[in-house]
């Protein structure tokens, strides 16, 4: 029993409970006896004395944050003598060789506690231990009148489970609840940048679109046409075939999830038409327009992302990514292994860096040419006198990187992005995108009689049937050369020009 005394407080009695702790440090709790102090000092003894009796600080709403199998052992204990014998006995049973063993394998805290946690152990019970509709009903008898006393106790404001059907051989589950769950258990599975691509199209084109439709998981088992309504949505807004993919490879591998844990018997998914993914043709710069372009940006802070992506055909990431120890001035060479992206995650924008190429393939060494090592120790020059000038504002965070401003902060990807389209536009340039500098690159190589195997390691493709698919359209005077020389064969009586002329 606790400790407690009286204690007067405007004019009106206040019971003082006081207890150890499990950290064992003193506690108190002030409740009010609503007993004016004038006349009821007895019946405010007597009403301290009771509640002393009854009041369990382990019942605290502060301790309410424990494993489900912890509180029904709990709820088992304290509800002893409410029970007929033999009805204890039962539940008893029940909690310690069927229930408690499952929520002790699968952990999950009172307060978090769904109906769908329930139904994964009814589903659990009926397919492993095969239980009858008696088992489950008597399994899930028990579990609601434990929830209740948690209702009781002020831990929870309703029964949580109440609702459920232990009987049910599906469980009603919103595709847009299932897919943000699968999304968050994603996050710590997947690289930084992947949860993020996910999670952008999850959250700002999939959920917002399924939600006012409330379709369950069985729903679109039952209809896959719900998914196909849903490309044939994202096609009308103007998307990309490509982007209508990305979006059908993130329910898929949801729906598969929940085909894998026994929720659905079969992937949806599987049964729609997948968008069929379009021929990607570059807008690229000839040798011409990208000398037009070197002489534009020289000066600018875009100059060195330009040089790196047109030249060496590096990747956005790559060329954010580039440090001084990539750089050998002896061996004239540039190593590609150390890159930067910038990601949105939950509405924040992150930087993230990483010691590792896209591919292994990624990971290369090139020549270092005499016009980009002279830009480079240029480059290294600013950098020293932007240190002494700047003194100790200048950023010393990212003294390895190269492509920095004036202060040391590092460049940020969307900068060049963002930054590239305003020069061309200021100028007056034809439009293309920063990533088109680096198709720009590999036209050119092809153009000039590089194959394809060695434009592949240049520009660190891992297949070099992405670089044939992505770039042999480019050059169409070798494509012109080859139809004046099947021109020689026709008939002599045929006049044909010959192309080009």
């Amino acid at each position: 029993m606790v400790a407690g005394h009286l204690r007067e407080q405007n004019g009106y009695f206040q019971m003082i409970l006081s207890w150890k702790g499990a950290d064992g440090k003193r506690k108190s709790k002030s409740i009010s006896t609503g007993l004016a102090v004038k006349g009821n000092k007895k019946r405010a003894e007597a009403m301290l004395l009771k509640t002393r009796k009854e009041f369990n600080p382990e019942n605290l709403l502060e301790n309410a944050d424990m494993p489900f199998h912890v509180f029904l052992n709990k709820w088992l204990k304290e509800n002893a003598f409410s029970f007929s014998p033999s009805t204890y006995a039962e539940y008893a049973y029940d909690v310690r060789s069927q229930i408690e063993p499952f929520f002790e394998k699968h952990p999950i805290g009172l307060l978090k506690m769904s109906g769908r946690d329930l139904e994964a152990f009814y589903r659990y019970e009926r397919q492993e231990h095969e239980a009858s509709s008696q088992e489950l009903l008597q399994y899930h008898e028990i579990i609601v009148a434990a929830f209740q006393y948690a209702v009781e106790l002020t831990w929870l404001k309703e029964n949580p489970v109440a609702h459920i059907n232990p009987c049910a051989d599906e469980a009603p589950i919103l595709f847009t609840d299932f897919i943000l769950e699968w999304l968050e258990m994603m996050k710590s599975s997947v690289e930084l940048t992947t949860y993020s691509s996910y999670a952008n199209s999850i959250k700002g084109s999939i959920v917002p679109y399924f939600k006012d439709k409330m379709l369950t998981l069985q729903d679109l088992e039952k209809h896959p046409k719900h998914i196909q309504d849903y490309y044939q949505f994202e096609f009308g807004k103007g998307l990309t075939a490509n982007t209508v993919i990305h979006r059908h490879a993130n329910i898929r591998k949801c729906l598969q999830y929940a085909f894998q844990i026994g929720l659905i018997k079969s992937n949806p998914a599987d049964r729609v038409e997948r968008p069929r993914k379009d021929k990607y043709l570059a807008t690229i710069y000839n040798q011409q327009e990208l000398e037009i372009l070197f002489k534009t940006v020289k000066g600018d802070p875009i100059e060195l992302g330009v040089i790196l992506a047109a030249f060496y055909g590096l990747r956005r990431s790559e060329v954010v990514g580039l440090k001084w120890d990539a750089i050998d001035f002896e061996k004239k060479t540039i190593s590609i292994k150390h890159t930067v992206t910038q990601v949105n995650v939950d509405g924040k924008n992150i930087t993230v860096q990483k010691d590792r190429t896209k591919t292994k393939s990624s990971y290369r060494t090139l020549p270092l040419v005499p016009p980009f090592e002279e830009l480079l120790r240029r480059l290294k020059q600013e950098q020293l006198v932007n240190q002494k000038v700047c003194g100790a504002a200048y950023c010393k965070k990212y003294l390895d990187y190269i492509y920095v401003n004036a202060m040391g902060e590092l460049v940020k990807p969307n900068f060049i992005t963002q930054h590239f389209e305003i020069v061309l536009k200021n100028h007056g340039l034809k439009k293309i995108r920063f990533h088109d500098l680096r198709h720009s690159c590999a036209s050119l190589l092809y153009a000039n009689g590089v194959s394809l195997r060695d434009i592949q390691e240049w520009l660190g493709h891992s297949d070099i049937g992405t670089t044939s698919n992505i770039y042999t359209h480019l050059d169409y005077s070798s494509k012109v050369s080859s139809a004046n020389a099947i021109l020689a064969f026709y008939p002599q009586n045929t006049r044909v020009q010959t192309i080009g002329q």
